[in-house]
């Protein structure tokens, strides 16, 4: 019983997501000529996504009846309408989107959160494929590692063994 009401909360949030009364925020996404401009709400912003609560915290709103405005050029239109139908719905459905897009995403949290997910990736033998990837990635590409959220969780002996890699 309890899923059919969480089911209808998160309608009634993705609901609001697409109301264009009650949003506080603005947010510019993309790089000319692929640019769109979304309407939220900081509280659930703030609340559901610890990434956009560190960039709204130096923004926050003014009293004078002014919208908040951040921009984010990195990430493409289609991807932040993907994580915010997540962010407000909890549901991420990826039938609905290309694959890229959702591989592109995945890529993204793997490198922001390298140190966990190697760190996970290497306690167990069914994810080897996994293990793999983040090896070449840091042997690819170290700086967008220790650029991460926590590459402080990297093991001495990851770091050893890039250290000791001759593709560097």
């Amino acid at each position: 019983m309890s899923t059919h009401f969480f089911s209808k909360l998160s309608q009634n949030y993705i609901e609001l997501l697409k109301d264009d009364q009650y949003y506080d925020i603005t947010i510019e996404v993309g790089e000319d000529p692929n640019v769109k401009i979304f309407r939220a709400h900081m509280d659930i912003l703030c609340y559901r996504s610890p990434y956009l609560q560190r960039i709204l915290a130096s923004n926050k709103k003014n009293n004078d009846n002014v919208l908040a405005h951040i921009k984010l050029p990195k990430i493409s239109p289609e991807i932040f309408q993907t994580i915010l139908e997540y962010i407000y719905g909890g549901i991420l459905s990826l039938n609905s989107h290309d694959i890229s897009d959702s591989l592109k995403i995945l890529t993204d949290w793997i490198e922001q959160h390298f140190g966990s997910t190697q760190q996970i990736s290497s306690q167990s033998n069914n994810l080897l494929v996994l293990q793999e990837f983040c090896t070449n990635l840091m042997a690819k590409s170290p700086e967008r590692i220790f650029k991460s959220f926590d590459f402080t969780l990297l093991s001495e002996a990851s770091l050893i063994s890039l250290i000791k890699r001759d593709d560097l």
